[in-house]
């Protein structure tokens, strides 16, 4: 089983998997550990990543990249219609009210939703893991930002489902970054002491996140955590972008924004010159060749130029800061230490910003790209059975406090309750107890919509089915239970109805019904209700979260009882005449921005059809490639190692042949199927083979004759041995031994007949005899001849262990020779002496 954590970034991707080794961050195919979040896609295929990024001026319109915090939207959304000034490709509305993206693809025009274009990016993604692992990859912990509401993170859901990913968990970035730094940890404090609080601030090139976290020995717990989404790298850019532009429309009378390729190639340039900027104080210059109207432009700036532009910027730093100090109830003498991650932390101004407002030097100990990427590879690693991992708890918190509202029915209103606080732990459940006598439905928003980013603040409507009254007539008691799940979605995990059932007649009330039943009941009982379920349910541990529903489960089977009256220890009511039963109620739930099934299916399909495409299209590029490397390789060759063994004329002929083959790739070759390129390479190869072998087969038949030479003196040597008659060999049969003579002379015949008459032939004709033929005959003599020479001699006499031994340890050395020397050898020092079968079947 893999395990993998992406950093899905707005800018760049990187991929996190855990080996043996610990936690790696992987290289795709450039050998570059970051991937940019970049599409492009063309007339016949789509490129991805490094690919497409170098695409993103020459196909200004088809390049997809700055889509990360489309997801989840509206296309009437207020930001859309900002980004949709900035972006050079085209934004539309999808049938679905949602956001889609308007591309020229296989020349038509296609459009595709937000969802389809991150998960071709995660596609490729997975595809870069699977070569780095060599195995293929399903299960993956996402990175999303800590402030993206339920909308955005069930559309980034989607398209890790698009892209064939199982996503364990959707982890906020700022969590991912605490986890890569606590876990490695020795020197925590232990649990029953004082947490070491620390901060981190994360500015990426999109977004601006803070979270303070407390960490003990193998347990982590976020504090609080706050943002700014719309402050990050990118608006470092545009403000250098707006100050040159407006520079060289005086200086050059252009007007960079009406052209996208100048502007883009600005914004390039612009992220190069504040990169140098906060390794350089000094002047900086900024030169740009052919920038419009065939024109040169160039100007400069300095650090404290920048600065002074980006005012405005710096000082959106601070109250996200003030904001989490506050929110967490500490002091600056209560933090530990500042870790800083996400490229734009790079920028001198910020770091000094967060400095200044802590009053202390500020740590980088982590990887500022990377770190997000190895906390989510170490969050899957955790929950995978297939990897141990140090015992780490993480609690996360719930980043905008959520309220349901629904019909009261005791007055012509609403009813209406906090669940989950802001900064409440999550994964987290609560159960909500109502008295109802008829369906009814809930409805989930976030209570203070001023703080969340996104213009609504709905997130979905549940409604509990199936609710009727008691048998009596009575409300019946309808348990809820809500959770914030380990995706940070909200959701009414499942209801269920108690029913009093009477076992003798006796209907006297339960306890529970001689509660207050004022106007306000069920919003009063609620509330206690789901105050003591929170102190039941305060922190637990990871794997006891996973198992929270079947627990609290049983705890509202717990209180039903005791409600009734069936605890023991209640002497005033021992009530064993009416029992209750739990019967679970149907939910229909209604989210909003909420995919269907049915179009993540088609988009599914769509994806595995653009990859076939994809595939196709590779295929047929590598063989044209084929053909053109066989052009210039024979072509080279020719005038070089292939020369002495081609006619003058033929050679002619092919170069003819190899020069109209390169024409014809160019012109009318372009562009054709795969098959066409198949044809002609094996085309080319009927004339090039033969030569190709006369090459090989005279570099390599002077050496398998030589060794054919020595194998035949080697065996006349042991028949000269035999006939002069050599202890070695005088028990082997005569008749055996004239037929390994006349054997030996064959070959012998045979090696010099074709030796000879390939001395005859000139190196431009085909060989007499080939390579393949001599390493046959090698082969024939050796399984002819080698058994009859090496038949051991009869036994005499059994030698004496010691002897035995002896010989076993003397004969031992020999068996590093070759098979023809070796056989008889060991006889020649003890001639008196046969070696024991035993150590015979060893050799």
């Amino acid at each position: 089983m893999s395990v993998v954590g992406i950093d899905l970034g707005f800018l760049n991707c990187y991929i996190g998997v855990a080996r043996s080794g610990g936690i790696e961050t992987i290289a795709n195919e450039y050998s570059d550990r970051c991937t940019p979040a970049c599409i492009s896609l063309g007339s016949k295929t789509r490129a991805i990543g490094n690919a497409a990024k170098s695409q993103i001026i020459t196909n200004v319109k088809n390049a997809v990249h700055g889509f990360k915090k489309l997801h989840g939207r509206a296309f009437e959304d207020p930001y859309i219609q900002a980004e949709r000034a900035k972006l050079p490709y085209e934004l539309q509305k999808m049938p679905n009210g949602s956001v889609g993206v308007k591309v020229r693809y296989l020349d038509e025009e296609r459009l595709f939703a937000v969802e389809q274009i991150t998960g071709m990016l995660l596609a490729k993604l997975k595809e870069t893991s699977e070569s780095a692992l060599k195995k293929p990859v399903a299960d993956c912990v996402i990175s999303v930002p800590s402030f993206f509401t339920d909308a955005e993170r069930r559309s980034v859901m989607a398209a890790a489902q698009i892209a064939g990913l199982n996503c364990l968990k959707l982890m906020n970035e700022t969590t991912a970054v605490a986890l890569a730094y606590g876990i490695y940890k020795q020197d925590l404090p232990a649990l029953e002491e004082k947490p070491r609080n620390v901060v981190f601030v994360d500015m990426g090139h999109s977004a601006y996140q803070v979270s303070i976290c407390a960490f003990n020995k193998g347990k982590l717990k976020v504090l609080a955590t706050t943002f700014d989404p719309f402050v990050g790298g990118r608006n470092f850019d545009e403000a250098l972008v707006d100050y040159f532009s407006e520079e060289f429309r005086t200086k050059y009378k252009l007007n960079v924004k009406e052209n996208p390729r100048a502007l883009l190639r600005l914004y390039q340039e612009c992220e190069k010159l504040k990169k140098l900027m906060s390794a350089n104080a000094s002047d900086l210059p900024l030169n740009i060749e052919c920038f419009m109207n065939d024109l040169d432009v160039s100007s400069k700036m300095n650090r404290a130029q920048f600065e002074q532009l980006c005012t405005a910027l710096l000082a959106r730093v601070e109250p996200p800061l003030r904001a989490a100090m506050d929110q967490a109830k500490l002091q600056r003498e209560d933090i530990y230490s500042i870790e800083i991650v996400g490229g734009a932390t790079r920028i001198p101004a910020v770091k000094e910003q967060i400095s200044n407002f802590f009053c202390k030097e500020i740590s980088t100990t982590l990887n500022a790209d990377e770190a997000v990427a190895r906390g989510c590879a170490l969050q899957c690693a955790i929950l995978s059975p297939a990897f141990k991992v140090r015992e780490f708890s993480i609690t996360d918190v719930v980043p905008y406090s959520i309220t349901l509202r629904w019909k009261s029915s005791y007055e012509e209103g609403t009813g209406e309750c906090e669940v989950f606080s802001k900064n409440h732990a999550a994964p987290f459940s609560k159960v909500i107890t109502f008295h109802k006598k008829e369906p009814f439905d809930l409805e989930a928003y976030y209570t203070h919509p001023q703080e969340v980013p996104y213009p609504d603040s709905r997130i979905g409507r549940f409604t509990i089915q199936n609710v009727g009254p008691q048998h009596d007539g009575d409300n019946s008691k309808v348990k809820v239970k809500v959770r914030v799940n380990i995706h940070g979605l909200f959701s009414v995990a499942n209801a269920s109805i108690i029913e009093k059932q009477s076992l003798e007649g006796d209907h006297n009330d339960t306890p529970m019904d001689t509660e207050s039943s004022s106007k306000s009941q069920g919003r009063d009982e609620e509330l206690d209700k789901m105050q003591v379920d929170q102190e039941e349910g305060v922190q637990k541990s990871q794997a006891e979260q996973q198992n929270q529903a079947d627990e609290e489960a049983e705890n509202a089977g717990t209180e039903t009882k005791a409600a009734s009256g069936e605890k023991q220890d209640q002497p005033p009511q021992p009530k064993a005449k009416t029992k209750v039963k739990s019967i679970d109620l149907p939910i229909q739930s209604s989210l909003y921005r909420q995919l269907g099934q049915d179009l993540i299916n088609s988009y599914i399909e769509n994806e595995g059809k653009m990859m076939m495409q994809d595939k196709l299209e590779k295929e047929r590029n590598d063989a044209k490639n084929a053909v053109e490397e066989y052009v210039y390789e024979f072509r080279d060759k020719l005038c070089g190692v292939f020369e002495k063994f081609i006619t003058e004329e033929d050679s002619n002929k092919l170069t003819l042949m190899l020069e109209d083959t390169e024409n014809w790739l160019y012109e009318d070759g372009e562009d054709q199927p795969k098959q066409v390129y198949m044809d002609k390479l094996q085309e080319l190869k009927k004339f090039g083979q033969p030569i190709q072998e006369r090459c090989m087969e005279h570099e390599e038949r002077p050496k398998v004759l030589n060794e054919l030479g020595k194998k035949i003196q080697l065996l006349m040597k042991a028949v000269e041995a035999y006939k002069n008659k050599d202890e070695k060999y005088d028990h082997l049969d005569p008749a055996e031994m004239e037929k390994v003579e006349k054997y030996i002379n064959e070959a012998m015949n045979w090696l010099n007949s074709k030796m000879n008459a390939q001395n005859k032939l000139s190196l431009t004709q085909d060989p007499v005899v080939k390579v393949a033929e001599i390493l046959a005959k090698s082969k024939e003599l050796d399984s002819f001849c080698n058994p009859i020479l090496s038949k051991p001699k009869p036994k005499i006499e059994p030698p004496s262990d010691g002897q035995s031994k002896a010989n076993g340890e003397h004969n031992g050395p020999v068996n590093g020779q070759s098979a023809t020397e070796t056989k008889p050898e060991p006889a020649k020092d003890n001639p008196q002496q046969t070696k024991p079968p035993g150590e015979m079947e060893v050799d």
